[in-house]
Formats: C-alpha cells, structure tokens, sequence
C-alpha cells in the first residue's frame, strides 16, 4: 500500500509544482483558468508570486513527503489544501453557487484524501 501511495503522492506533487510553474513562467494564460483576472503589471506579479507559492510549496512538500516515506512532510500539502476549501466552502455560503464552483473542490478533497490516505499508510 506505501508503494501505491507514494506513486500517487508523486503524482499529486508534481501536478501541483507544474500548476505552480505555469503560474510563475505565463500567468495571464492560467489566470483565465483559474477565474482569476490581473490589472496590470502588479497584478501579474501577485499571480507569479502567490499562486507559485501555493502550489510549488504544497507540491514539493508532496514530493519530499513520498521520496521519503515521511507523513511529517505531507502535513504542508494538508493545511495549505485544507484552508483552501474551507475558503471554498465559505465563499459558497457568503457569495452563493455556481456550477464552476465544485470541481476545484472535489479535486481539494481527492487529494486530501489521498494524502491522509498516505499520511497513515507510511506511518506503518
């Protein structure tokens, strides 16, 4: 099972540190992505440094977490994940649905999921 996991550990690492790079080397494009819209040169300059921040952090911690079989280490991807759909789920109730709205949040859970998942089975 730790051998299935760090697999899939890897996986949500790298999918993280690529969002990341995207954000960092073309942020207007990934922007739309995102629903996001920057105003100027200051607001790509938040997208290249926030949302790399996010991700890469969150990503590398993955990868860190499944090279060494350490669950200390997926406690980084955990939080910043965890606070991004309580964010979610409190725009949900402050500002309303939209169809748009649920897929980030069930990618969030996935992974969530995926790392406690690991968290215990390297733990073993």
């Amino acid at each position: 099972m730790a051998g299935v996991m760090r697999v899939v550990i890897g996986l949500i690492g790298a999918f993280n540190i690529a969002i990341g790079l995207g954000f960092l080397l073309n942020p207007a494009q990934l922007a739309g992505q995102f629903f996001l819209s920057p105003l100027g040169s200051q607001g790509l300059a938040t997208l290249r440094a926030d949302f790399p921040g996010f991700f890469i952090t969150g990503g590398t911690f993955a990868l860190i977490g499944a090279v060494k079989k350490d669950g200390n280490a997926l406690l980084v991807p955990l939080l910043l994940l965890a606070i991004a759909i309580i964010g979610r789920g409190v725009s949900l109730a402050m500002d309303g649905t939209a169809p748009t709205a649920y897929p980030p949040m069930m990618i969030e859970a996935v992974m969530i999921a995926a790392l406690l998942l690991a968290r215990r089975s390297f733990a073993r």
